[in-house]
């Protein structure tokens, strides 16, 4: 008799337990989440800021962004329990990272896909004394002078280095890296002239275009871009295939129910949509994308093929 209990007991144990994920889920959320991204200052920041504002009165509970050194975000969010509570908001690096340096996550087996958030294209970009004033004409010019132009980056493995090692892939041209300690020294030395071109972000970059001290040849997105316009694609330009943006992504550690992952979707797309949202970011150099987690999933397994070549071939590792 007593052993009969305790089966009844256990199985009804069990019962509770398989249905445990979509109880908890519909009382969602029922205290604050928080969203782990890089320092305050920078892009990813921003974008989770907009996020957190956005969503907490909808979602009911306040969202706090919590920011932690760069290197540690993905390390810390991939660790945290699978619950809907901790957020990652990360920029594209986060799926080329692990080509870079050995990390403790794996960007598509260990996390749950919520959203795309933005994106921000990159820019090509000359000091005004080359000669070139388009894509062809600069691709001829490298192809006169092979290896006798120089591009500077933030750093081996930056975004700005992998941007262009995937130009002169594409291109069939031989250009030189010089490092930066940064893309602030990077853009500052191409304006000084000491370097002749860049693939830099457009947000970063525009003030300097506009102001005359850089000429912008186009733009890195695969179609033409509301940031800037009046600017041709690259890929348009004479480089077919060539598409170069910073993205914004939101994720949650693998394992959080889909019923959470369904409601955060729900609640970041409906405020991302909003005109008034749109035009807050576009302010900020970002266009809004707003996708289902399945578009994330592929975006970023794509992302991953398309760097992990790049690198590759390139033989880059960061510094």
């Amino acid at each position: 008799m007593h052993n009969g209990v305790v089966a009844i007991s256990r199985f009804s144990l069990a019962i509770v337990l398989i249905h445990a994920n979509p109880v908890l889920a519909q009382g969602f959320p029922s205290k604050p989440i928080r969203i782990i991204t890089t320092p305050a200052g920078g892009g990813n920041d921003l974008s989770a800021r907009n996020i957190a504002l956005g969503i907490s009165g909808p979602i009911g509970q306040n969202v706090i962004v919590e920011n932690r050194p760069t290197r540690l975000v993905s390390e810390i969010a991939v660790k945290a329990h699978p619950d809907g509570y901790t957020l990652l908001l990360q920029g594209s690096s986060f799926s080329v990272t692990p080509f870079l340096e050995k990390t403790s996550y794996h960007p598509v087996r260990d996390f749950s896909p919520i959203s795309i958030v933005d994106t921000s294209p990159s820019i090509l970009v000359v000091t005004p004394s080359l000669p070139a004033k388009s894509v062809k004409e600069l691709i001829a010019l490298a192809k006169a002078k092979p290896g006798e132009l120089n591009y500077p980056s933030g750093g081996a493995g930056s975004a700005n280095h992998l941007a262009t090692e995937l130009f002169k892939s594409l291109a069939g041209i031989n250009l030189t890296h010089i490092p930066y300690t940064g893309a602030g020294p990077a853009l500052t030395a191409l304006m000084g002239g000491q370097v002749q071109l860049m693939i830099p972000n457009v947000s970063a970059t525009l003030p300097f275009v506009r102001s005359g001290k850089l000429r912008a040849l186009a733009i890195g997105s695969a179609a033409p871009s509301a940031l800037a316009p009046e600017l041709p694609t690259i890929a348009a330009s004479g480089v077919p295939g060539y598409e170069d943006s910073s993205v914004h992504v939101i994720l949650a550690p693998k394992g959080t129910p889909a019923a959470v992952i369904s409601r955060l979707n729900r609640e970041i797309v409906k405020y991302l949509s909003l005109p008034d949202t749109k035009e807050k970011f576009l302010k900020s150099g970002l266009e809004v994308v707003a996708s289902s987690p399945a578009e994330l999933a592929v975006y970023l397994k794509t992302n991953m093929a398309k760097w992990e070549k790049v690198i590759k071939s390139a033989g880059i590792r960061a510094e």
